[in-house]
């Protein structure tokens, strides 16, 4: 039977969204015969994590979801002990990049991605906590369908599964990696308010993750392409293209990879940093590796400490952390899309130590933007006034801290990808003990 791991990692109380995930995990396992590991990574309050556990609990018991409700404590002791396997140098350090002290995109999909291997799984299927699914005729619109319809399989294979194949026939002997598709509703990342207040300040602030030397009419394409996901349109109907995968149109709270792209390659463990996580979407079109872009979109909502106080704070300031790791992934991208299908070895596998040194070159790129672009966002919150200002108060003095966090964060990224490949193969052979099964659905 083919395991699939249905992944939702949260800080944050969300007892509705697992209760609809865990609809998902069952669809899956009637529509396909698979076994779904429905993982909930959890890092919330021990009072949510409580309610966590009662939602889980209170799920109909299927026979083929198996269920793993996993708080820190146990992912450190899964992971201590896969790193200590693995015989990787820098253990601490390591450890430190999987489950770091605060907030990281990229780390804990990575921890997904070993306790999926960990699990013996196929392929990882990411969901959020602040989304949920678009209804259709009073039925929720599961994304599972397209990704265990195609991933996996040869492109010319999967062709038969979708609504429409552009893809070039030089790409159809390998296999499709990654299937997804966006959102609804609010903006991906919660700076609607900007917008709102000052639509041309909103555009200089948008504007500031363009690459070095971009055009104004680049700027412009980018800002209005940005973090608006699948637009208002709802679910009506099927759409799915088989092609080099959309990555504009492609977000991580509705994906599924396949093993073969997330075992040979992690993602950026940078702390405080929106979009970290975004990183094999380029990787998977950068390769020319096919993919599967659809419309089943989940309806994406912002929570509302965001907003208000230490969680605006917080927020923004992940805000400035990603403008500034553009300057070091910009150039990642650039000799990835240069390198094409090179990237890949003769049975379609990526090269993981290609990606390891474009990533150290780019540690060592001048950070003159990044001084014009802390400049710059100063000057736009201030202009905005209000809290946003004093977000800029708050922001002057971190930014020599901040300049060298996101150098850090690179040259990070590199030291994990050059122990990945251990990491991965310790997993498969570690029992993911303190992770085991809360409940093995069975029929009923």
């Amino acid at each position: 039977m083919r395991d699939v791991c249905l992944t939702l990692p949260t800080n944050r109380e969300c007892a509705d969204t697992i209760t609809a995930i865990g609809a998902e995990a069952a669809y899956a396992v009637r529509r396909f015969g698979v076994r779904v590991h429905l993982l909930v990574l959890d890092s919330a309050d021990p009072a949510s994590r409580v309610r966590h556990a009662g939602a889980l609990a209170a799920l109909p018991a299927v026979e083929g979801v198996v269920v793993h409700h996993v708080d820190e404590d146990a992912q450190r002791a899964f992971l201590s002990e896969v790193i200590d396997r693995s015989g990787a140098a820098g253990p601490d350090r390591l450890l430190d990049l999987m489950l770091p002290d605060a907030v990281s995109y990229g780390a804990c999909t990575n921890r997904a991605f070993l306790l999926a291997a960990a699990l013996g799984c196929e392929s990882v299927h990411r969901r959020d906590s602040d989304s949920r699914y678009q209804l259709l005729d009073g039925e929720p619109v599961f994304p599972i369908e397209h990704e265990l319809a195609t991933l996996g399989l040869k492109a010319a294979d999967a062709a038969a599964a979708v609504t429409g194949n552009t893809l070039d026939a030089l790409h159809a002997d390998k296999p499709v990696v990654l299937v997804g598709a966006s959102f609804v509703g609010e903006l991906s990342v919660d700076i609607g308010e900007i917008r709102e207040l000052d639509p041309e300040a909103y555009h200089d602030v948008v504007a500031l993750w363009a690459p070095t030397g971009a055009s104004e009419e680049e700027k412009r394409e980018l800002v209005a392409a940005s973090f608006v996901g699948g637009g208002t349109e709802p679910f009506t109907a099927d759409r799915a293209v088989l092609d080099l995968p959309d990555i504009w149109h492609i977000d991580m709270c509705n994906i599924g990879l396949d093993h073969e792209v997330y075992e040979r390659v992690p993602l950026p463990p940078a702390t405080d940093t929106i979009g970290s996580d975004y990183f094999l979407h380029h990787l998977v079109r950068d390769a020319t590796l096919p993919g599967v872009t659809h419309n089943r979109h989940v309806v994406n909502y912002h929570t509302p400490e965001r907003r208000t106080g230490p969680g605006f704070t917080a927020y923004q300031l992940r805000y400035a952390k990603f403008l500034l790791s553009m300057l070091y992934l910009y150039p990642v991208y650039s000799e990835m899309e240069a390198a094409g299908g090179a990237l890949l070895d003769e049975q379609h596998r990526v090269r993981p130590e290609a990606i390891a040194d474009s990533a150290r070159r780019s540690a060592a790129t001048d950070r003159a933007e990044n001084h014009r672009r802390l400049a710059e966002l100063d000057r736009c919150y201030r202009r905005l006034g209000g809290k946003y200002a004093e977000f800029a108060d708050h922001l002057a003095p971190l930014r020599a801290r901040l300049l060298d966090e996101a150098q850090a964060d690179i040259e990070d990224f590199a030291a994990l990808i050059d122990a990945w490949g251990p990491l991965v193969r310790a997993s498969k052979a570690t029992p993911p003990t303190g992770c085991r099964a809360s409940r093995t659905g069975s029929s009923t």
